[in-house]
């Protein structure tokens, strides 16, 4: 039997993952006109960077009608290895014949001409350099989450997205969740009253490199896998290895998201998802916040955002399983949301029971399907760009906060640090790429 879904089903997670649009209009764009490649409706779809997070991904691409992926690329050479194998066996089961090639650099992957979007699931100090050469490439993108590495970065590639006219949907999945979904319009529709505070617990900032040194695999490319960041040594927790014979996944995540050097900590990694709703939910999806105060500054218990209509947002756990989640509180009401459930002050608020979509988490497929369809009618999908960037901002300027031990001033219409006299804040905007890389 086929694991392929139907063009019905195709069509109706699709809607799903588009209500955040149909709810809340999103920015729309007038992409230049770039039809798929072949001009059959297929769209090929190549892999940049293989790991767990792109197995995942793997998995629901390939159960989406008129997608194909036909490349992959890693810098690891048993996940190249792993990434072929199950596309050429998903492909024979489906008696299909799909011509599948691998690279190392993923630039040999973006000079394939027949190759019309591509997935990124690469660590986070590589994302804007894919993504903007992506751009470049007017290859359609489908960037996991926190967009990119620097504030700086983020604005390049908002540029680059809608001066190369391609489609970018960004890996914030929780938008395309109908218990998030519901969250945000109950709030935005004011049934919880005035929104005075916020919850949003995501967890601790990155700390710096300090894993020993390990003899790095025969078959890792690591000044490549590096690339713009500055050098670390190797350990396996960075690139969990895997094995094929005996198959042996990755145990564990990437623990380069911990790592100042190389992530943003939970900060980033989960604020992306969380303050995400945050911002969705308190109408902030084009702004932010104004003031940034961390944890342990004074009295400052917790990291702590204000916005200039007076809410508060604080990084901080509403229950006693430190659940990561969101807690919107209004003067009437409040609504507490996470992947695992959904509490109201009133049962009137709750969310109508939906049928559940299949597969983990990491990959609802109504978010995947939402960025297909997007590339296919040539609008913005649930999580466009500046979504992102805004999104991965409040992430940022966190972490800014607590390297500076200060609290920071932002001004989020002009996207710049105000009172910093001394320019302290303001060289945390962007870094210093290691030598022959620059954007």
């Amino acid at each position: 039997m086929s694991n392929r879904f139907t063009r019905r089903q195709f069509l109706k997670t699709a809607a799903l993952g588009a209500a955040g649009i149909a709810v809340f209009p999103q920015f729309i764009t007038s992409c230049k006109d770039k039809q798929t490649t072949s001009g059959d409706g297929i769209i090929r779809i190549g892999f940049i960077g293989l790991g767990q997070q792109a197995m995942y991904l793997l998995n629901g691409y390939m159960s989406i009608p008129d997608v194909r992926v036909v490349a992959g690329a890693d810098v690891y050479g048993v996940k190249r290895e792993r990434f072929l194998k199950r596309v050429k066996e998903h492909y024979a089961n489906q008696q299909e014949e799909v011509a599948v090639e691998v690279f190392e650099n993923y630039k040999d992957l973006l000079a394939r001409e027949e190759i019309d979007a591509v997935v990124i699931a690469s660590p986070d100090h590589w994302h804007a350099f894919m993504a903007i050469d992506a751009c470049k490439a007017k290859k359609h993108i489908y960037l996991e989450k926190p967009l990119t590495f620097t504030i700086h970065e983020g604005k390049m590639l908002v540029k680059a997205v809608r001066e190369n006219g391609v489609i970018l949907g960004v890996g914030s999945q929780q938008r395309s969740d109908p218990n998030f979904q519901h969250a945000v319009k109950m709030v935005q529709e004011g049934k919880i009253g005035k929104i005075e505070r916020v919850n949003a617990y995501v967890g601790a900032p990155p700390k710096p490199y300090d894993l020993p040194e390990e003899s790095v695999p025969a078959d890792l490319n690591w000044p490549l896998w590096l690339g713009p960041s500055e050098y670390v040594h190797y350990n396996a927790e960075l690139n969990p290895p895997i094995s094929l014979d005996p198959e042996q996944n990755e145990q564990f995540w990437g623990g380069w998201r911990w790592y100042s050097e190389l992530g943003g900590g939970f900060t980033t990694d989960w604020g992306a998802h969380m303050f995400d709703i945050a911002q969705w939910g308190l109408g902030m999806d084009k702004s932010g916040p104004v003031e940034i105060i961390p944890a342990g500054y004074e009295d400052t218990k917790f990291l702590t955002y204000k916005y200039a209509n007076g809410v508060i947002m604080t990084e901080e756990p509403f229950n006693e399983k430190q659940t990561k989640g969101v807690k919107f509180w209004g003067d009437k009401g409040w609504i507490e949301v996470s992947r695992e459930h959904f509490l109201a002050s009133d049962d009137s608020l709750l969310p109508p029971k939906t049928e559940e979509s299949e597969g983990a988490y990491e990959t609802k497929i109504p978010h995947l399907a939402n960025f297909i369809e997007a590339v296919k009618t040539k609008t913005d999908p649930v999580v466009p760009v500046e979504i992102g960037h805004r999104s991965c901002t409040v992430c940022t300027l966190g972490n800014i906060a607590y390297e500076m031990k200060r609290p920071i001033q932002w001004d989020p219409e002009a996207e710049k640090f105000v009172n910093d006299p001394e320019a302290e804040a303001n060289r945390l905007f962007h870094k210093t790429y290691s030598e022959g890389y620059t954007l």
